[in-house]
């Protein structure tokens, strides 16, 4: 019996699937996403028949795009500092499991949705996909390893552009700045995802968990700027600003913060 609401969990043939299951709203994540997420995670890494994870959204229209802004519209700096100590839980059982996690990415790949691919090892992704931030659109920030990750994946120029001008960039646009491993076509996505699975359970696992450890040493060390952002962060969690990026999203027009510099 299924006992999730927000996301699809399957295993078979040493390969965990976690899909996020809300195309309704681009598969934007709530604290229950999350909390589902953390859980199917935890029970993959404990798997010991399990050596790969593949993340993906549902729908094919995105792979997500980050917090759900209904949710996140109501948040005040208590509900920001529960935000955070839920989402590095997340974090840490991406990053920290000892195991290959792929970001199988179709579509919107944006906000958090962006970061969650940044905290995965691999991504391929679509020809349709499109990727980037949204935090200053929104009156956010992408502290949760965007500010961090993004200038050691794109360099410090093409990542201040990216969480500053918050455009979209095309897949190939994405390949060729480094922040996706590879693109397919948009009915290839599958087939070669389950390409690179095979690839992954032919390799040691415990080569590959060593692997992972050392490759994440130096970004482990950045993990004090996700605590300080996170901090800073959710003091903006409810002001006006913040609430005037929000509403502006839900009602699909421009935002207006130049109010804010008088």
């Amino acid at each position: 019996m299924q006992k999730y609401q927000d996301i699809i969990f399957e295993k078979g043939d040493g390969v965990a699937r976690i899909t996020i299951n809300r195309p309704e709203v681009y598969n934007a994540f709530r604290d229950q996403t999350i909390d589902e997420m953390i859980d199917a995670f935890e029970d993959a890494n404990a798997d010991e028949s399990i050596g790969v994870t593949v993340l993906s959204g549902s729908g094919g229209k995105a792979f997500s795009t980050g917090g759900d802004v209904k949710w996140e519209g109501e948040f005040n700096p208590a509900k920001g500092r529960a935000l955070f100590r839920r989402i590095m839980k997340l974090a840490h059982v991406i990053r920290n499991n000892g195991k290959p996690v792929i970001a199988a990415v179709d579509g919107y790949c944006v906000g958090g949705g962006n970061e969650l691919n940044l905290l995965c090892d691999l991504t391929i992704a679509t020809e349709r996909s499109q990727f980037g931030q949204a935090g200053p659109r929104m009156g956010s920030v992408p502290v949760w390893y965007g500010t961090q990750m993004l200038p050691r994946v794109l360099g410090e120029k093409r990542a201040r552009e990216m969480v500053f001008l918050c455009h979209l960039y095309s897949a190939q646009e994405a390949y060729e700045m480094g922040l996706v491993n590879k693109v397919v076509p948009n009915d290839k996505l599958e087939e070669a995802v389950a390409g690179w699975c095979r690839e992954l359970l032919e390799k040691s696992p415990q080569a590959l968990r060593i692997a992972k450890v050392s490759l994440n040493f130096e970004s482990d060390l950045l993990y004090p700027s996700v605590v300080h952002g996170f901090q800073m962060l959710s003091m903006a969690h409810g002001t006006e600003e913040f609430q005037e990026g929000c509403s502006a999203f839900v009602e699909k027009r421009r935002p207006d913060f130049n109010r804010f510099r008088k």
